[in-house]
């Protein structure tokens, strides 16, 4: 069955580009494990990007990416500084814990962003032996709230960590759509802003699977090998996922489908608005949060499949993808004017 809506950006296929990548790199043998030439290349277009010195690890999922940040970064007795709504505390099945091996420290926010008077309070204990010792400040960009971090918002968590001995990790899943709307390169909303490690989404902005842990220079080297084969992160027809890194990552492909689902999701915010739909917050990337009647809701989510956020207030979460046409959009304000 075919169908098309706004639950995720995961929903979507993958662009006709990533799959030729793909096709392409299914010719021959090549050697396992990132041992070859795709793996080389994604490493050095990733580089490009986000610094020359960066040490590049290619991982098969968003959940595994943020495991192996932590897993390489800081020891089992070590926190991680987050929103409360963050991806990495509420939808990853306490895998940053398990498997990242940190304790998380959830701080409430009024629009899913830290910042530093937000953080502040929680970095205490350092050197107490029975607390957690703060080592990384997490954020997502865009947030699990559709907001999205400035450059200078981003430098101000990064100065902080710093100034304590602390990392600053950024969960780049929507990464593109933060530095599309914001019209910044990925190194200005990441590296370039003082973040220590990045997990590079590919995912839901037009790949099949896989993405990239990036650790800018100056993070100590080597562990994230051993934290991503024990993370089972590691793997072995890597080619596959590398050859999807170039594709989006080499050229615009990125910044042009990214561009596209934000267009999109803001054509969706316009028409909901004109249809006298409120907002929960305005988008500042592909996601749109509406408070919608409680008997409108189920009707609704049933044909455009998007999901309940908040049932206290009746707040949903509609997503655009790159795929997203101007047809699926107008075919939902359709819906909600009619």
């Amino acid at each position: 069955m075919i169908w098309r809506g706004f639950g995720s950006d995961n929903h979507a296929g993958a662009h006709p580009k990533v799959m030729e990548a793909v096709v392409a790199a299914n010719e021959g043998h090549a050697r396992a494990y990132g041992d070859d030439p795709w793996t080389e290349r994604a490493r050095e277009v990733v580089r490009a990007r986000l610094g020359a010195d960066c040490e590049v690890a290619l991982v098969m999922n968003g959940t595994g990416a943020n495991c192996v940040c932590f897993a390489a970064t800081a020891r089992p007795w070590d926190s991680v500084v987050c929103a409360k709504t963050a991806h990495i505390n509420e939808d990853e099945c306490g895998a940053p814990e398990r498997v990242g091996g940190v304790k998380l420290v959830p701080v409430g926010t009024a629009d899913g962003k830290l910042t530093p008077g937000l953080v502040t309070p929680h970095l205490r204990g350092f050197g107490f032996e029975h607390h957690s010792q703060p080592r990384l400040i997490s954020i997502s960009n865009l947030s699990e709230l559709g907001t999205a971090y400035t450059p200078d918002e981003t430098r101000a968590l990064a100065d902080l960590a710093h100034s304590h001995g602390m990392l600053l990790h950024v969960d780049g899943a929507r990464l593109a759509n933060a530095a599309a709307w914001l019209g910044r390169g990925l190194d200005e909303v990441t590296t370039g802003s003082g973040a220590d490690c990045v997990s590079l989404g590919g995912t839901k902005n037009g790949m099949l699977f896989g993405e990239a842990v990036v650790l800018a220079d100056g993070v100590p080297p080597g562990a994230v090998a051993f934290a991503r084969k024990q993370s089972t992160q590691l793997a072995s027809k890597m080619r596959f996922i590398a050859a999807q890194l170039v594709a989006l990552y080499e050229g615009d492909l990125w910044l042009e489908l990214a561009t596209h689902a934000n267009a999109m999701a803001a054509r969706l915010a316009q028409g909901a608005r004109s249809a006298g739909i409120e907002l929960a917050q305005e988008p500042q990337g592909n996601e749109v949060f509406a408070l919608l009647p409680a008997d409108l809701i189920g009707p609704l989510s049933e044909r455009f499949r998007f999901h309940l956020w908040d049932a206290s207030r009746g707040v949903v979460r509609w997503v655009c993808s790159w795929d997203t046409a101007e047809a699926d959009v107008d075919a939902l304000l359709d819906a909600l004017g009619a």
